[in-house]
């Protein structure tokens, strides 16, 4: 009977690379598409309820919420369903809520299939990157995560170039066939994700040693050799750190007085906080509205504003090829420190440059190009920081036990961080002005104490080490500490990954673990 070849080793990351960056660019393209259809004038004469700003706003940022209340859906369905059930559920959701999108002629069918489609991108895009962070080598597990985060950005760029290429058109196919174009996504995830193991870690969790190690093994490319030394080391280690989370797991109640031994609440606070922080950056604001906001605010023509937020779009992809090769080279707490700088920057420039062309009209044309100029360079910013860092960060920092729960609980907080920003952001412009940037622009700054203060680096570690970081009553200003802070792998983590493997090997359960 015919049947697939199993792909392991590099072949096998790329399957589930294709399948982690393809979901990202689906999350990129949704938030993408519909700034264009808002302006459409054929989406506009079947909705024209949307010319209500506040309608308008719940008719962006209920997909938001939808996926808000997906991630908290993936918070429990994550590790009960496993990684790969876990993406199938949330590719079922998005068809459906797109093709309710595609056929929609009245207001509440709009709003339903968006929700819907919102919620299975809660859930792939709190899945995806755990998914993807637990089967990399720590390696290059940055710059994979990285790359599926780097697809959210192609995403955003083929929305807004397919947006401009239909401009002209002034019939349902400009704002249909975006929608549509949606199905492309999860036609391809589905067609990579069968060839795909399931997290040898998730397996472990579930006390499924034996086909950890098939999974391991396909992964590093030794099925055929599953007696190998590393790839047994690296499964002890694994296994040895879940036997101590698990040894020294608290009661729910501990985890929230701050109490357990690997400091659970600490770790998810630190996830969802860098969320947070990107969602409170601005960037929903901009790419949902952003040719709104270049005509409303800068005063440039409707067919001018798509064309610049065609080309924006691909700064933000160049900034995201670039923040590749940064995110392990320089690290994530410097790669944020510089974000919180440079972002809050070009907000401050362009709520001055707002306010004087409110004063001196007649100069408002030659600060209208400074204040799009800023727009552009936030993009560059943001995509070499926030947009990508926060990702990786949530995918890595969390206990294992812990890591579907907290990735979830993270991207919910960004969900409904987008969901309040979104809805808010056509009113905060119409009735505050330049205000509305200065605003975000304190959002930023904001961010330099809280990073450095608070964030130890997860650079160059592996995913066991983090234990090693919030192990008994490290401190929760991490400055000072150059363990916690430095970019290079410290040498006591190195030496606690070869007590974990000498203790794995010498216990009589791990001795005989693998055979179950």
């Amino acid at each position: 009977m015919f049947s697939l070849p199993r792909p392991e080793g590099t072949s096998l990351l790329a399957c589930l690379a294709i399948v982690n960056s393809v979901s990202m660019a689906h999350f990129g393209y949704d938030q993408g598409v519909f700034s264009g259809a808002l302006i459409s004038s054929d989406f506009i004469k079947y909705f024209p309820q949307t010319a209500d700003a506040n309608i308008s706003g719940i008719t962006s940022s209920c997909f938001s919420l939808g996926a808000f209340f997906g991630c908290i859906a993936s918070f429990t369905l994550g590790d009960r369903l496993g990684r790969r059930k876990t993406v199938w559920l949330g590719l079922v959701l998005n068809v459906t809520g797109a093709v309710l999108q595609i056929s929609a002629y009245h207001l509440p069918q709009m709003i339903v299939g968006r929700i819907i489609n919102g919620f299975g991108m809660g859930i792939t895009s709190s899945t995806c990157p755990v998914f993807m962070a637990e089967t990399s080598p720590s390696a290059i597990r940055g710059k994979l995560v990285v790359l599926g985060s780097l697809c959210n950005t192609v995403g955003v760029c083929i929305a807004n170039w397919i947006n401009y290429a239909l401009y002209n058109n002034s019939g349902p196919l400009q704002w249909r066939f975006p929608l549509a174009f949606q199905l492309v996504f999860p036609l391809i995830v589905a067609s990579f994700l069968p060839l795909l193991v399931e997290s040898p870690r998730w397996l472990l969790l579930r006390d499924r040693p034996r086909d950890a190690l098939q999974a391991l093994a396909r992964i590093q490319g030794k099925s055929h050799n599953t007696e190998d030394k590393t790839l047994n080391d690296d499964l002890k280690s694994i296994y040895s750190t879940i036997q101590a989370e698990r040894a020294g797991q608290g009661s729910l109640r501990e985890v929230f007085l701050f109490k357990d031994q690997t400091q659970n609440l600490r770790r998810l606070l630190l996830s969802c906080g860098t969320q947070l922080m990107q969602q409170l950056s601005g960037v929903n604001a901009l790419g949902y509205y952003l040719p709104t906001l270049l005509i409303q605010s800068v005063g440039v023509s409707s067919d001018y504003a798509r064309l610049l937020t065609a080309a924006n779009s691909m700064v933000y992809l160049g900034a995201a090829f670039l923040c590749l090769i940064l995110i392990d080279l320089v690290g994530r707490r410097k790669l944020m420190l510089y974000g919180a700088v440079a972002i809050g920057s070009t907000y401050l420039v362009a709520a001055v440059t707002l306010k004087e062309a409110n004063i001196h009209p007649d100069q408002k044309k030659t600060l209208g190009y400074v204040t799009t100029a800023m727009f552009f360079l936030y993009y560059f910013c943001y995509g070499t920081s926030f947009a990508k860092v926060p990702w990786v960060y949530n995918s890595e920092v969390n206990s294992l036990g812990w890591r579907a729960r907290a990735a979830a609980a993270a991207t919910a907080t960004n969900w409904m961080g987008s969901f309040v920003v979104v809805q808010f952001t056509k009113a905060g412009v119409n009735n505050l002005g330049w205000g509305f940037y200065l605003l975000f622009s304190c959002f930023c700054w904001s961010y330099l104490p809280i990073v450095y203060l608070l964030y130890p680096e997860t650079s160059r570690r592996t995913l066991e080490d983090m234990d090693e970081i919030f192990k008994g009553r490290s401190p929760v200003l991490v400055f000072r500490d150059p363990l916690l802070t430095q970019r290079d792998r410290p040498q006591a983590f190195i030496d606690a990954e070869r007590r974990r493997v000498e203790a794995a090997g010498l216990s009589d359960e791990a001795e005989g673990v693998w055979e179950r």
